[in-house]
């Protein structure tokens, strides 16, 4: 439910519309190749978190798979990117509930928001779980009960509506208006719409049972979503003509207006409202968990390895909760400004932490084969992940083309190479401070001494 919850939020409910605008009827084609390469990432993260349970998860990976600076890096980046992402969305969120209020200033209640998930987060992590299990059943049943009516408007089944047919799917210029350009431009919007059910394998490591967690939650939770996400799109190129989808209301109001319902528009915003707060609370919970593994293997500030009563990193939690309130700061003071930088900064990270994840596993799979541990196996290793790869380079490449796409890449490079550099005089340091400690010691140095890894 986490995973599902983490992914469905406001690039689905809100952001589906650019992707049709783009490409037509055959954003279909998008949403199937960016899900088959979020499926095989997941697969590639599953097999490794199963076998080692960490709340690092990827960051933990790629330091045992490829390198101590690759794990300092891919932890700072994707902490950056959550932190960033945190702001949109409760500025977001308060922005809807400040037009139902319109007496309540936006700060305060953004205030209000932050204060409430600051208070759920630092208690026990199963109240977190707790709220995100419903937070995610509620958007989980809006989308099944969008397919369902979106397949009674199809098919022209209640009242007022007239069978849509294949009028929109195949009319309007095609099933693929824009031709393969479109369709590469579809597929670089909706590529980050996937984004967040890594937080899975961070959330199953501090489960009971963190092996058996992981792999049925890898199993699961993929198909589900690319079901949720075909589905709702299908539905959505079928009724509505593909140049009117992006439009103010979101697509989702748009396909529910033809089925002619009262107070649809109402009923979506508070969905989008708690989508907002849903991801808002998963993020909380991913960047603490993140920065927590990595200040407790030295890659961060040590009180961030602070531990409340109820084992839940409580300075971790207040340091993801201070940077909440200055990216709200940030985008209520500098909302085109200062804030859109840094969100382009972090737009394609994710990326960068997927090519991470698929060399990682190509690295780690035979230390893991020979230690027995591999309740979860990557699909056609490795040819698949290779072929995972060179899809994501495409995806690079296709953002290299695109003048918006290519800002957010050359931004994200410069983060990248900065976290990296960090990483790597980090490393160095604790390298150095290691050979001192044995040189103190009298030990000789040993070739596998800098692998600390479990495996």
């Amino acid at each position: 439910m986490m995973g599902l919850g983490s992914a469905i939020g406001a690039g689905l409910f809100l952001g589906t519309g650019v992707g049709i605008a783009k490409a037509g009827p055959a954003v279909l084609i998008s949403y199937l190749i960016a899900g088959l390469i979020v499926i095989s990432v997941m697969r590639m993260l599953g097999e490794m978190g199963a076998a080692v349970p960490a709340s690092g998860s990827f960051s933990e990976y790629a330091r045992i798979g490829i390198g101590e600076w690759a794990g300092f890096t891919m932890g700072w980046l994707y902490w950056v990117m959550l932190i960033m992402v945190l702001g949109a969305e409760i500025t977001g969120a308060s922005a809807i509930v400040s037009g139902w209020l319109p007496a309540v200033p936006q700060w305060a209640i953004a205030l209000v928001f932050v204060t409430f998930f600051a208070v759920v987060n630092l208690s026990k992590v199963g109240n977190f779980g707790e709220f995100e299990f419903w937070f995610a059943a509620i958007k989980v049943a809006v989308i099944v009960g969008f397919l369902v009516l979106g397949v009674l408007v199809i098919f022209g089944v209640l009242p007022h509506t007239d069978p849509a047919g294949f009028t929109h799917f195949l009319g309007d210029g095609g099933f693929m208006p824009n031709g393969i350009g479109g369709v590469a431009a579809g597929l670089l919007v909706v590529a980050f719409a996937f984004g967040g059910i890594e937080i899975v394998t961070i959330a199953a490591a501090e489960s009971e049972d963190p092996e058996r967690s992981i792999a049925t939650a890898v199993r699961s939770v993929v198909w589900r979503i690319s079901v949720f996400y075909l589905g709702a799109v299908a539905i959505m190129v079928f009724v509505l003509p593909w140049h009117s989808a992006d439009s103010g209301t979101g697509p989702f109001v748009a396909v529910l207006d033809q089925a002619h319902l009262p107070m649809v528009s109402g009923l979506m915003e508070v969905v989008v409202v708690i989508a907002l707060l849903s991801a808002f609370n998963a993020n909380v919970y991913g960047t603490s968990r993140m920065a927590y593994s990595l200040a407790l293997r030295g890659d961060g500030p040590r009180v961030l390895t602070r531990l409340s009563r109820t084992g839940v990193p409580s300075a971790a939690v207040w340091l993801s909760v201070f940077f909440g309130f200055v990216s709200v700061l940030l985008n209520w003071l500098l909302p085109d400004q200062l804030l859109s930088i840094l969100l382009n900064a972090v737009g394609s990270a994710l990326l960068v932490i997927w090519v991470f994840i698929a060399v990682a596993q190509l690295r780690l799979r035979p230390r893991l084969e020979r230690a027995g541990t591999l309740p979860v196996r990557m699909w056609g290793h490795p040819y698949l992940t290779w072929l995972t790869l060179a899809a994501l380079g495409g995806l690079i490449a296709l953002m290299a083309t695109d003048a918006d796409a290519r800002k957010q890449l050359l931004s994200t490079l410069v983060l990248f190479a900065v976290i990296a550099f960090c990483g790597v005089v980090t490393a160095r340091r604790r390298r150095r401070r290691s050979n001192d400690s044995q040189a103190n010691h009298g030990q000789a140095d040993h070739p596998l001494a800098a692998d600390r890894s479990p495996v």
